[in-house]
């Protein structure tokens, strides 16, 4: 897979026994951004999802997230959207709150996650 010139990264990468997933904005798939609250989450993780699948990683094996959020009130909605898509024991997570993301994205979403 090769990268653009204006995204140099790999969407996903296989190191160590594990997937290190790039930062996964909510974009819809024609790359405008999902707006706010659960709806933003959700399309962050079905970028992260997308992103997994070129290294045929899944949902079910991440160990790790990384939210980084523009509203730490999303933190809230983020415990809700951890509790709906992961069974005990969860992945280890974290939430930052940061200023701002690329394309005013309310969210991105970094992940590691076991290899398959």
């Amino acid at each position: 897979m090769t990268t653009d010139p204006q995204h140099p990264y790999s969407p996903a990468t296989v190191a160590c026994g594990l997937v290190f997933v790039s930062g996964s904005l909510p974009l819809r798939e024609d790359g405008t951004v999902v707006a706010g609250g659960r709806a933003a989450l959700d399309a962050a993780v079905d970028t992260m999802r997308r992103r997994m699948s070129t290294v045929g990683a899944r949902l079910e094996d991440v160990v790790k997230l990384t939210y980084f959020v523009t509203d730490i009130a999303l933190r809230d909605v983020a415990n809700q959207q951890f509790l709906d898509l992961w069974p005990e024991p969860r992945p280890a997570r974290t939430v930052v709150g940061v200023s701002e993301l690329p394309y005013g994205s309310p969210v991105e979403i970094d992940a590691v996650v076991k290899a398959p």
